[in-house]
């Protein structure tokens, strides 16, 4: 960090802080240079002893590429796939990281969210804490939760088997979101071991469900356990990135999930005109209704540089008939719709209704539309707040670039957070791989990441704080 490099000799010592208070903590600094770190009740008015302290956080984070390659892989082999993605959720891989912080002296606490879907009966989270002078926390949220691999022939390698290459380890799971995760532990673990007390509590939130809607995590934690959190928290999610690290994620657009089911008639391949051929007007559906809702909310925004528009995407599509020679009489299909804030989500709906309802009274065929999940934009973050300023900064510190915030069409769990009243911001540096084939997550990145975690939570030694 620029700011630590502070020039002393070997003799000196901070002029605040000695001899008003007991010396505590033997630091090497430096050459073989030794500082002596005083007792913390004068250290949140010591610039110099934050700064130097600080530091020592910063390089201890740098020397753990091994532990980080441990967790990645032990979390990789524990598949928390969400029930709607046909796994069981995120049990094997919460006990797991329970006993990692019990390991690191921190008091875990899972808070589970009943789902009946899966074995367990319910979805875990968890929480944990390293108190700061300030009780203000600074929360570091990861998701457990991952997506299923897709096509194994996509992969170069097994999919829940963490491959280390070089700076990259490859794995379902290893970016999204599990390098949050490792950065969350990464900071916690070195405060522990250098016996350090940060400026602000220092909050670690593992949640469930954020694959699929966040319903049975970061939104099951704000609406029955309000407890957890005071007014002045800040919560970082680092789902949300770019390989500059230089984008904070200060909104996100609205989630819409469209199922669209056309029913005609099914026949004989050789008699096509004794049939109502579903796949073909689900065919024309798939071409006419996103055009016919990308003129009907056709506003931009311009935090969101790669997509400023709403977006409407046909996806999923279920089998239909078996043979070749079957003309099928029912088609299902799906569309995924990231609408900007202030169009309203129904609106949105009757219009798609009214394209698809057109195209099938043409295609001589019936149609239904339902909502499969609607998730309303947040309102944005502020980025003039604390939590914008000291994320900022600590970017600058680690990374030398200037941050800037923008938007997201994906959703993050930040934007859900800020929904319920937290102020929130998602930020880091990946690659990005989230969702594909070898998916992999750099380890100079997780290190830098947590470097700059760690800068905020001693922000108070940092100029304009």
């Amino acid at each position: 960090m620029k700011q630590s490099r502070v020039e002393v000799n070997a003799d000196a010592a901070c002029p605040v802080c000695v001899p008003a208070c007991q010396r505590k903590l033997l630091l090497r600094w430096g050459s073989g240079m030794r500082i002596l770190i005083p007792q913390y009740d004068c250290f949140a008015q010591c610039r110099f002893c934050e700064v130097i302290m600080l530091d020592e956080i910063v390089r201890h984070i740098a020397r753990q590429r091994d532990r980080i390659i441990d967790w990645q892989r032990a979390m990789t082999a524990l598949p928390a796939l969400g029930p709607e993605n046909g796994g069981q959720g995120e049990a094997d891989k919460a006990a797991y990281l329970s006993g990692v912080l019990r390991a690191l002296g921190l008091a875990a606490e899972t808070i589970h969210a009943p789902d009946d879907r899966v074995q367990s009966g319910s979805r875990p989270n968890l929480v944990a804490r390293v108190p700061g002078r300030d009780p203000r926390t600074l929360w570091l949220l990861g998701h457990m939760d991952v997506v299923p691999p897709g096509d194994p022939a996509l992969w170069r390698t097994d999919p829940w088997t963490a491959t280390v290459d070089g700076d990259r380890i490859y794995g379902r799971g290893v970016e999204d979101n599990q390098q949050a995760i490792v950065c969350g532990l990464l900071v916690a673990q070195a405060l522990r071991a250098l016996d350090a007390t940060p400026d602000l509590t220092l909050g670690l939130m593992f949640a469930a469900d954020e694959e699929t809607g966040n319903a049975r995590g970061i939104k099951h934690l704000l609406t029955n356990r309000p407890d957890l959190f005071g007014k002045d928290d800040m919560l970082l999610a680092p789902d949300y990135g770019v390989n500059t690290g230089d984008q904070i994620c200060v909104a996100e657009k609205s989630q819409l999930w469209l199922k669209i089911t056309v029913n005609g008639r099914q026949g004989h391949a050789a008699r096509p005109a004794m049939a109502r051929n579903a796949l073909v007007a689900a065919a024309r559906m798939i071409v006419r209704t996103p055009e016919a809702l990308g003129q009907a909310y056709p506003d931009t925004h311009s935090l969101f540089e790669a997509e400023p528009a709403s977006t409407f995407t046909p996806t999923r599509h279920e089998a239909n008939v078996p043979n070749v020679n079957t003309i099928p009489g029912r088609e299902v299909f799906y569309m995924d719709c990231r609408v900007l804030e202030g169009y309203d989500l129904d609106k949105v709906v009757d219009t798609a209704r009214t394209a698809l309802e057109a195209t099938a009274q043409e295609s001589g065929v019936e149609v239904g539309v339902e909502v499969v999940q609607a998730n309303p934009a947040a309102p944005e973050a502020c980025v003039d707040s604390l939590l914008v300023r000291r994320l900022s900064r600590g970017i600058r510190e680690i990374y030398q670039v200037e941050p800037r915030p923008v938007g997201s069409g994906g959703g993050t769990v930040a934007g859900a957070a800020r929904g319920m009243g937290l102020t929130a911001v998602a930020w880091a540096r990946i690659m990005p791989t989230c969702h594909e084939p070898n998916e992999c997550s750099s380890i100079a990145n997780t290190i830098g990441d947590a470097q700059v975690m760690a800068t905020m939570l001693f922000a108070r030694s940092l100029p304009d704080a």
